[in-house]
């Protein structure tokens, strides 16, 4: 199970003092496209479980990604999540038919239909974001600037399979 630690930035230019003070660390940015799928009748979303498909700068890598159930703990929240690399050509057509997604030789994909009884899929929609990815401290940081029909939103975010690490500073 990974820790996520997510802070949302109260404006731009918070995200941009934020940028300019861990400019030293980043190491790469990608721009990123992302989807979220469903069975019919809301089989993973009523499991709190989530598929998206994710897509980093155009067409140069997509993967799929299942997220379990969050559990909080303290405050701390935890979630199983499972990447799968897929081709980033062939998955751009998974947006205009989702259910073909089903048919990938995938383990993550053939379990999840299983377990949750998905036979179809339908694309939920999804948003685009800017993401930084920067070395602190050992971390790898990920300071976002994701774009919403009704918005934009600002946020940094780290991952983490050790709670106890989170306290370090």
């Amino acid at each position: 199970m990974e820790v996520e630690v997510k802070l949302r930035l109260a404006s731009a230019d918070a995200h941009k003092k934020l940028q300019d003070l861990l400019a030293s660390g980043r190491v790469a940015t990608h721009q990123q496209e992302n989807f979220f799928f469903d069975g019919p009748n809301r089989e993973l979303n009523s499991k709190r479980v989530v598929l998206r498909l994710r897509f980093y700068d155009t067409d140069k890598k997509a993967e799929i990604t299942l997220k379990g159930k969050q559990i909080l703990v303290d405050g701390i929240g935890r979630a199983s999540e499972v990447n799968e690399v897929v081709d980033a050509v062939t998955a751009r057509k998974y947006l205009a038919q989702p259910s073909d997604m089903l048919q990938l030789p995938s383990e993550l994909l053939q379990n999840m239909a299983k377990q949750f009884e998905v036979s179809s899929l339908i694309c939920l929609g999804g948003f685009n974001n800017s993401r930084q990815e920067i070395q602190w401290h050992g971390f790898t940081l990920e300071l976002d600037e994701t774009t919403y029909p009704w918005g934009t939103l600002y946020e940094l975010e780290a991952e983490t399979v050790s709670q106890s690490s989170i306290y370090l500073y």
